[in-house]
């Protein structure tokens, strides 16, 4: 085999590995950032003082970093990917990152300026619109791979992408229904409602 044909295939070969490596962070991370803001919006029931350095925010944005990993991992071996759909879900991947990093970055500010945030604010939604761009990149890249055990994971990044639109829809009734809505889940999400 001649040497630009075997750098070739070894090119492309890593280009896989590290595909599949983003595929994984970016489910991982999209779950990790799911189960923060549970805890966050427990710690809002239990009262806990807000502000942007907790526990809860350290735990959602640890996984938006292990998104954003898998972003610049993904972004390194764009151009050696020739599947077009695998392309598409890097990306995707890529765009989800930026918006949470965007987002990420407005709500310290909102935070700053405000003290405690609420529930739907545009730097949340631009945090959430990224964590479900990102689980969608996640789920392309890995319905395309081919190892087994990273396939053995597509139901949990589908688990993901449901549970991100499901907060970017129960977030986005709240913006529109906030009146009738906030009475109900006042107590849960009472800096959300008293932002709207």
């Amino acid at each position: 085999m001649y040497p630009s044909n075997r750098f070739r295939v070894l090119s492309l070969l890593r280009a896989r590995k590290i595909t599949q490596m983003s595929s994984f962070l970016a489910t991982c991370g999209t779950i990790i950032v799911l189960l923060g803001g549970i805890w966050d919006s427990a710690s809002h029931e239990l009262k806990i003082p807000e502000t942007f350095w907790t526990v809860q925010h350290a735990t959602i944005y640890s996984g938006a970093s292990l998104i954003a990993c898998s972003a610049i991992a993904a972004m390194l071996v764009l151009n050696h990917c020739e599947d077009k759909f695998m392309k598409k879900g890097i990306i995707v991947i890529l765009l989800g990152a930026m918006l949470q990093v965007i987002g990420g970055y407005a709500d310290y500010n909102f935070h700053v300026i405000y003290g405690i945030d609420g529930l739907v604010t545009p730097s949340h939604l631009t945090v959430e619109t990224g964590l479900l761009l990102s689980a969608i990149g996640g789920f392309i890249t890995l319905s395309k791979s081919q190892s087994s055990i990273l396939l053995k994971i597509t139901p949990i990044s589908i688990m993901a992408i449901l549970l991100s639109a499901a907060w970017i829809g129960f977030n986005l009734i709240l913006l529109f229904s906030a009146v009738v809505l906030c009475v109900p889940v006042f107590q849960l999400f009472y800096s959300g409602c008293a932002v709207m």
